[in-house]
């Protein structure tokens, strides 16, 4: 299957390799990386070519059929390995050791090892099929979740939107800007404004860039200015995806996000959550347990591949989540149906239909 790119820009399957769109070069360059191998896989996700907490699942479920292709011995060039199962879930601690906070990651993985139980027979061809199915879904669920969640905004809106939730961070379509796309479609949106989102600008870079390919105007803006823009009642709605939300509704989200929402709170702008339900991690009770990747001191010292601009010697601390409580979360957006004001209760709700 190859989807097409305007429907899928970021991730890509020809049947024998994975195509990726490195998003560390957008806005500037739309440049396709070419992964054959597990490594490969593993490291764009640890390098951030791929990232948004979907994508991140999607490009782990492909990368365990090139782990197979390869273990397998279906490529010519890669001879069979006689112990197949034990070098494969090698290859799938790999993958999912790639980013700790992204639940959709060991999601994908775990889905995808329950096929392995059915023996070398044609495993490749499931796994195939398995890894396809999980990137239609994800377009699919994202667009569901787009037309629940724009059904909330009230004509005339402005909405702020954090990071970036779009086609670039899922199979395609996206959770917060599917719901902004839908909302614009509609015709419910008087503005959309995005935060910058330091240090790695997916706002700026990511967000700004897919929603002018759709022709929606975008207003950038610092991070610290967020909340003078709620002061302005400029935006009616804070929509944002999620990396990880908890059993009872608490939210893990790009750095910034957990401000915002205090700030929507105390200015009475609605917080919307948008994320399939991939994303819930049950296992987890509350936000306090949800690991939260630290990296590198460096990502703030400069502007991307920038020189630094940091001052000599200073030290850094970069936390790239924060969790948001659930009681400053109005919505919860899945594709199995909206949670309003969530809690534990209504959270496990969303799975016994």
């Amino acid at each position: 299957m190859m989807m097409d790119r305007k429907e899928s820009p970021a991730i890509q399957w020809d049947g024998e390799q994975l195509i990726l769109l490195d998003q560390r070069l957008l806005p500037q360059e739309e440049i396709y990386l070419t992964i054959q191998d597990v490594e490969g896989a593993a490291d764009a996700i640890r390098s951030m070519v791929v990232r948004g907490a979907p994508a991140i699942g999607i490009t782990a479920a492909y990368g365990v059929v090139l782990a197979a292709r390869n273990r397998l011995g279906v490529d010519a060039a890669a001879p069979a390995c006689v112990a197949w199962r034990s070098a494969l879930e090698d290859d799938l601690d790999e993958l999912s050791q790639a980013r700790p906070t992204a639940i959709n990651l060991h999601w994908a993985i775990e889905r995808m090892r329950l096929l392995l139980d059915g023996g070398e027979e044609g495993l490749l061809e499931r796994l195939q099929r398995e890894a396809e199915q999980i990137h239609q879904e994800d377009i699919d669920a994202c667009k569901t979740m787009g037309r629940l969640g724009a059904a909330y905004i009230e004509s005339g809106s402005g909405v702020l939107t954090h990071c970036n939730a779009g086609a670039l961070a899922t199979g395609g379509y996206g959770t917060a800007l599917g719901v902004i796309r839908a909302a614009w479609e509609e015709k419910r949106l008087s503005a959309v404004y995005a935060d910058e989102t330091r240090p790695w600008l997916q706002g700026a870079r990511l967000t700004a860039w897919e929603l002018i390919r759709d022709q929606i105007p975008v207003s950038l803006l610092a991070d610290g200015a967020s909340s003078w823009l709620m002061k302005q009642k400029k935006v009616q709605w804070v929509v944002v995806g999620s990396d990880r939300i908890a059993a009872n509704g608490d939210v893990a989200n790009k750095i910034g996000t957990y401000a915002a929402a205090i700030a929507a709170r105390y200015h009475g702008v609605k917080f919307m959550v948008v994320a399939p339900t991939s994303t819930i991690d049950r296992a987890v009770p509350h936000g306090d347990q949800i690991p939260i990747e630290v990296r590198e001191s460096q990502e703030l010292f400069a502007c991307l591949e920038g020189g630094r601009i940091a001052a000599q010697d200073a030290s850094g601390w970069n936390p790239v989540f924060d969790v948001t409580p659930a009681e400053l979360v109005d919505v919860i957006v899945t594709e199995k149906g909206v949670v309003e004001k969530p809690n534990r209760e209504k959270i496990a709700a969303l799975f016994e239909t």
